[in-house]
């Protein structure tokens, strides 16, 4: 099992909206990262921890769990011509772009950005890194424990 922190503004995305969402699963669509493509495409596996943290807010931070929900799947809103996120130079037999589903879990007290910079076990996380903007970043086992005691 892997775990995973997965940016999301709100007001596309909230916490609230996933949990109101049919069975609770969202597609985390519109990814246009190479590097976060990758690790859903290729590392991410239902049933793995997800930090569902919201960005591009007043106040960021972690909002609540969640975990994937299924494997990988070309992310339909390349080929959508009316989509923000349109590709036009990616094809149905070769897409470029892919997602996974998400499944919440739990709205959590919001663990804002400064205090996550605040715990010395998570001094190491990588989105919490100067210069790190991918809205996609691995976990480790010790940061996720970390993080459970603080927000549960």
């Amino acid at each position: 099992m892997r775990y995973w922190l997965m940016k999301t503004e709100p007001d596309e995305c909230s916490i609230d909206d996933a949990l109101a969402a049919p069975r609770r699963i969202t597609p985390w669509s519109g990814v246009r990262n190479y590097q976060a493509r990758n690790f859903m495409r290729d590392q991410m596996r239902p049933g793995d921890g997800v930090l569902f943290y919201h960005s591009s807010c007043a106040e960021p931070g972690v909002a609540g769990i969640a975990e994937v929900a299924g494997p990988a799947y070309p992310d339909a809103t390349q080929f959508d011509r009316k989509s923000d996120y349109y590709d036009p130079k990616s094809r149905r037999e070769n897409p470029r772009w892919f997602n996974v589903d998400v499944r919440a879990l739990k709205k959590t007290r919001l663990l804002p950005l400064q205090e996550l910079k605040a715990h010395k076990p998570l001094a190491g996380m990588l989105t919490l890194r100067p210069g790190n903007r991918l809205s996609i970043t691995p976990v480790t086992e010790a940061e996720w424990r970390a993080i459970m005691k603080v927000v549960l």
